[in-house]
């Protein structure tokens, strides 16, 4: 006997999930942040992945912190949702490139992230980015974003702070996007609980296509209750736990944000037509991945 989660309470309805999944089964995966391959959850090519990301990041964050406390006001709210050891995944919304700047700024901890593999071909940011702690991603998939995720799932393993936005590439539009199911595998494969992120006030200091961030603008930085997915571990696998898990994390930034939600994927380019809005309902109170999921048996 089985039980499904109560449609009122998810961000979209059993059905909806279904016939999204049987979608995204047809389709190439999903995109540019898209589910990492198997052996990234199972360690079969753990051992050949690079781990020399983040050599420079406890320097730059003890400079570019003071820096940026002079250039914005930059307000923190749950900062204890974040574990100080152990692995963890932290997953923001993401409208501006000042994003990946600002968050490991606030961290009390040093933190991986995946960035696009164009940022490598400048000279200047060649090494600079990984040893700051990114690790390239080639967007256009194939075995370049295999490597990183696997490298990914390696540092959850070792016990790593790691972030990785959801939505696969900024929002142009400044709507908060459906999410990729890359987190909620890389969470169930390593199992690392998920700490949702709000950021608030970024796209204002830098928007799309801005060369350089804007001073003296205010930003907020919003962490939300861990998700735990230990509960799920023998189900992996599961497309349908997948997506739900995922929603269940945009339904939770949304919630730090107030962002209008979407349930298209974010594009590289900006939106011509303005994409239907998703009907999220309010909550009270928080709710648990238990409410949101269900359980399964048999």
């Amino acid at each position: 006997m089985s039980q499904t989660a109560d449609p009122e309470l998810a961000t979209v309805s059993e059905i909806d999930l279904r016939r999204r999944v049987r979608a995204e089964n047809a389709a190439e995966g999903d995109g540019p942040a898209g589910t990492p391959p198997s052996h990234a959850a199972d360690g079969e090519s753990d051992e050949q992945a690079p781990i020399d990301v983040g050599q420079l990041q406890t320097i730059a964050r003890a400079v570019i912190s003071p820096v940026f406390k002079v250039l914005w006001r930059i307000r923190v709210e749950g900062l204890e949702h974040v574990p100080v050891d152990g692995p963890a995944i932290l997953a923001p919304n993401h409208t501006s490139v000042i994003d990946s700047f600002f968050l490991p700024s606030v961290l009390p901890r040093g933190i991986t992230f995946v960035g696009k593999a164009e940022y490598l071909d400048d000279w200047k940011t060649r090494k600079l980015f990984p040893a700051l702690g990114m690790i390239p991603i080639d967007r256009s998939g194939g075995s370049a974003a295999e490597r990183a995720l696997s490298t990914a799932a390696r540092i959850l393993r070792n016990g790593g702070l790691f972030g990785i936005y959801p939505e696969g590439t900024r929002s142009r539009s400044g709507s908060l996007h459906r999410g990729h199911t890359g987190v909620a595998r890389l969470a169930l494969g390593c199992q690392a609980p998920i700490v949702p992120v709000g950021i608030i006030g970024t796209r204002d200091i830098q928007p799309p296509d801005a060369k350089a961030p804007r001073p003296f603008m205010n930003a907020v930085i919003r962490f939300g209750a861990p998700i735990e997915v230990s509960r799920y571990a023998d189900r992996v696998d599961d497309r349908l736990l997948l997506r739900q898990i995922t929603d269940e994390v945009m339904y939770e930034i949304r919630e730090l944000t107030g962002q209008d939600y979407v349930d298209v994927y974010a594009t590289r380019t900006p939106d011509t037509v303005a994409p239907p809005t998703a009907q999220v309902p309010a909550a009270e109170t928080r709710r648990s991945s238990a409410d949101l999921l269900g359980t399964r048996t048999g």
